[in-house]
């Protein structure tokens, strides 16, 4: 994976096959320390010691589509590969979160990617989630800049239309991208 925004997909992807009924994302950009952390938080079925250390290993997945879980393992890679780490903690029965961080100026850091994008795509595969997405910017100057979207007020109000309907996904992707690109621009300067 070339992006971090798609390496957020897939360990949502896990979290949605782990029965979780909550999931939060979120991205903190903070250019006054120079660190950029991105984590996924859910509820689901999460994991035991050993198997919370076997989902570190590349040649390791409990999928029965493919023989490899590379997910986990190439983020955690390219998180090290520009000075930062990827921490798992989870609780069988309670859940599991996921948090890489990097240097934020790491010439090797991979981009960050389409948030927007990556944030639609999750929010109409999967309708019976609870979604919940952060994305933070600290500037230069210690300022915070923030775009929250919680999905419990959009459902409600669509009152059980579906999001996939092409006047509410094109409501829905303006929506996200409207408060997630301006903060990327100022994040890029």
């Amino acid at each position: 994976m070339r992006e971090i925004a798609l390496h957020l997909l897939d360990i949502a992807e896990n979290s949605v096959a782990a029965q979780s009924r909550n999931i939060c994302m979120a991205v903190y950009e903070n250019l006054q320390s120079d660190l950029l952390l991105v984590s996924v938080a859910d509820d689901g079925r999460g994991m035991s010691e050993k198997t919370a250390q076997q989902v570190l290993d590349p040649f390791y997945t409990t999928r029965t589509t493919r023989k490899v879980g590379l997910g986990i393992p190439l983020l955690k890679l390219a998180a090290e590969m520009s000075e930062g780490e990827l921490n798992l903690i989870t609780e069988q029965g309670k859940g599991t979160k996921v948090t890489a961080s990097f240097r934020h100026s790491h010439i090797d850091r991979m981009p960050l990617g389409d948030l927007s994008m990556t944030f639609l795509t999750l929010l109409i595969s999967y309708p019976h989630i609870h979604w919940v997405f952060i994305y933070q910017i600290t500037d230069r100057l210690g300022q915070i800049h923030e775009f929250n979207f919680d999905d419990c007020e959009l459902k409600e109000t669509l009152d059980n239309m579906s999001m996939t309907e092409p006047s509410i996904l094109k409501f829905v992707r303006s929506m996200l991208e409207e408060g997630i690109k301006p903060l990327a621009l100022q994040a890029a300067n």
